[in-house]
């Protein structure tokens, strides 16, 4: 790594310690030729996950869009905004483990609402009413039902 003092290439490492939950490595560094430190880091390149939506468009995954609709399911709850991140954090590990670098809108929605039933029935709920498109009560009513049973085996 070149110094950003004097752009000599020969620095050494000072210290390194992980970051961000282990998503990173935070070094120190010194230039060995003028003294000068600075602090580097080091991440993982993921490969760019891309979404097949329903009418098979696909974009680029954005977590801003599904922490969004998380925010919204959970308006009124005791669901904080760290839990969240969180969640969304899970799912996108999850995601990356599975090796695909193309996912559905319906796999990521289904990981989400598996994931709200464990917080929080209200949220699971208002997301799951949003997330497959509830025109009627009775939707209401089977994933009421749904939940139901979960909460019975447990």
């Amino acid at each position: 790594m070149r110094c950003s003092q004097c752009n000599k290439a020969d620095t050494k490492v000072i210290e390194s310690r992980d970051v961000s939950e282990g998503e990173a490595i935070r070094r120190r560094r010194e230039c060995t030729h003028c003294g000068y430190r600075f602090t580097s880091y080091e991440r993982v390149e993921k490969p760019q996950l891309v979404v097949i939506k329903c009418d098979s468009n696909r974009e680029l995954y954005n977590k801003e869009k599904l922490l969004a609709g998380l925010l919204r399911a959970c308006e009124k709850t005791s669901i904080s905004i760290v839990q969240l991140n969180k969640l969304v954090a899970e799912i996108e590990h999850e995601l990356y483990a599975i090796g695909n670098q193309e996912v559905t809108t319906s796999k990521i929605g289904d990981m989400a609402m598996e994931k709200l039933l464990d917080l929080d029935e209200v949220a699971y709920v208002r997301f799951a009413s949003v997330y497959k498109r509830f025109t009627d009560i009775a939707g209401f009513e089977k994933e009421l039902s749904h939940i139901r049973q979960n909460s019975k085996q447990n």
